[in-house]
């Protein structure tokens, strides 16, 4: 397995304008990269502009950067029993799938939402029906939508990957979706990971679930807490709970060599060092 056909960045700034972020990447020695395309804590963000599309656009070419992936804002949630919140949270998805089809940005990453005072279920369906409501935008574009798995913290869900499927289900007629799997998420939520064996049985479930076919991207984080804690604490890679080895397996899985895996550890001085461990964990 070679070592450039494997995706491998993280989430960088797009301080200064959305363009940067390419030329953070790189100097990682990233050939994939995660970004916000506007301050994921406000709620009202600028359309992209001309200028700043053709810059972005030339810099990934430029920089032979082979995928981009974008977060949506940790505001948004798409399965709020609220109806003033799921009108807003609504809005501003729609505003982030044109900024990323502005940008031609591969993947749009989003939590899948939180019950709140509902219950799992209608939550469920409630993030269903806002996904199915993007259909005619998406297809103005080609970026696809990843549904996150999450540590299952608080009311959210996600953290089951019955939970991924159950929405697929609902909305693959009208909108593929795909999966985006966090390492330090399924730990927390209940995924055991850290041995060869527990490896291979939660990929095997997630295959069984959902398929592997589903997963279009990582992300790559170590855990501040235990296993099952149900707590979402990004850690550096091999310095938390799930340890180094864990990091090895992904790296070796021909399956996902050209799946997008982005760190989103916490200590960003590490990032260039992280990123060439796991290009050596290749070979």
């Amino acid at each position: 397995m070679e070592k450039e056909k494997n995706l491998i960045g993280a989430h960088t700034s797009i301080a200064g304008g959305v363009f940067n972020a390419i030329y953070e990447a790189n100097s990682l020695g990233a050939n994939t990269l995660q970004i916000f395309t506007a301050n994921q804590r406000q709620w009202r963000a600028k359309p992209i502009s001309k200028e700043d599309a053709k810059k972005f656009i030339d810099a990934k070419k430029e920089k032979d950067i082979k995928k981009v992936v974008s977060h949506n804002s940790y505001l948004i949630n798409l399965g709020s029993p609220k109806k003033d919140s799921l009108a807003l949270s609504r809005k501003a998805f729609i505003e982030e799938i044109k900024r990323c089809h502005a940008l031609e940005i591969d993947y749009l990453v989003f939590h899948p939402g939180s019950a709140l005072t509902s219950t799992p279920d209608e939550c469920l369906d409630t993030i269903s029906e806002s996904i199915l409501s993007f259909e005619s935008e998406i297809k103005k574009g080609k970026t696809k939508l990843l549904l996150e798995t999450t540590a299952g913290q608080g009311s959210n869900v996600g953290y089951k990957f019955e939970h991924l499927e159950y929405i697929i289900k609902k909305v693959k007629h009208k909108v593929p979706l795909g999966v985006c799997l966090d390492t330090c998420h399924i730990f927390a939520a209940g995924y055991d990971i850290r041995t060869k064996k527990t490896w291979d049985n939660t990929i095997e479930e997630f295959d069984r679930v959902i398929g592997l076919k589903f997963i279009n991207a990582f992300h790559v984080n170590d855990s501040k807490t235990d296993f099952n804690s149900r707590k979402d604490r990004h850690e550096s890679i091999g310095k938390g709970k799930i340890g180094i080895d864990t990091f090895k397996f992904l790296m070796k899985e021909k399956n996902f060599q050209n799946v997008p895996k982005i760190l989103e550890t916490p200590n960003e001085d590490l990032w260039k060092d992280e990123i060439e461990i796991l290009k050596n964990f290749v070979g």
